[in-house]
């Protein structure tokens, strides 16, 4: 007798979880990206994922994204193997099970119902941990004790879907908590962020983006002690040479242009 799958119920927003899910676990081409954790998840998920419609492009910068803040923790754990590393609107990712030192202290948060479901999939332990809260209710900030330890935070597809306002709130708590921290997150651009809720996928979860930015220098501006260390465009991705030809001329035309490689990247700081 067959298992029984579990049903999902999320909001617009949170159903975008499933897009990232898919389009690293199942979606990916083998040779970019493998997320073996993420193909058992979906195998026990009752939902039509192919309703989802992710397009190409969508899928293809999903599994370098992941893959570039994979290297980027790594890199972090290497210098600092007993860190805390925070993952915030981390849905369903599989991160912990790929980047584990076996020494550092990981904490995964979403809303609510997001962690509910993770539950499901994953076991809390000494050096795992699941919060439940929004990450503008910043006191979810109290269960983070890092005693003088280096901290990494991530926001993957996340920032995007805050207001500015709410953005500027985190990195100054940030700073304030874990002062010398590490922050990797993804950005649109101002145009992207208002165009892209036109993507298929998006409309089809109904999720509403509502912050883009094009100087990654301008948060610089936010507070003292925020200093970029890079913006990582997917253009500069190892991996485009292992993609066919339609790809690799697209994301070699989209490397001429500052604003195209900007539509999309990510951003490395850290808060002193």
């Amino acid at each position: 007798m067959s298992t029984p799958k579990e049903k999902v119920h999320l909001t617009a927003a949170q159903e975008t979880l499933l897009i990232t899910l898919y389009a690293k676990a199942v979606a990916c081409p083998e040779v970019l990206f493998s997320d073996p954790k993420g193909k058992e998840i979906i195998a026990q998920i009752e939902y039509d994922f192919e309703q989802l419609k992710v397009p190409t492009g969508t899928r293809l910068t999903v599994c370098m994204r992941a893959k570039q803040i994979d290297g980027y923790v790594r890199a972090f754990l290497a210098e600092h193997p007993n860190a805390i590393v925070l993952h915030l609107g981390c849905g369903l990712d599989t991160r912990f099970s790929r980047v584990d030192n076996g020494e550092m202290d990981w904490y995964d948060l979403d809303l609510p119902d997001v962690i509910e479901l993770k539950r499901k999939f994953f076991t809390e332990s000494e050096r795992y941990h699941l919060i439940a809260s929004s990450v503008t209710d910043l006191a979810w900030l109290e269960q983070i004790s890092p005693q003088g330890r280096p901290v990494m935070v991530i926001a993957e597809g996340l920032f995007m879907y805050l207001h500015e306002a709410d953005v500027k709130a985190l990195l100054h708590r940030f700073k304030a908590d874990f002062p010398g921290c590490h922050l990797v997150f993804d950005a649109f651009s101002e145009l992207t962020a208002s165009k892209v809720s036109a993507n298929p996928s998006l409309k089809k979860t109904g999720a509403v983006i509502h912050w883009g930015i094009d100087d990654p220098l301008e948060i610089e501006t936010w507070e003292a002690g925020i200093h970029l260390q890079e913006e990582w465009f997917f253009t500069q991705s190892e991996d485009i040479p292992k993609l066919g030809l339609g790809n690799r001329l697209m994301f070699k035309l989209t490397g001429l242009f500052m604003l195209a490689k900007r539509a999309h990247r990510l951003l490395y700081y850290i808060l002193d």
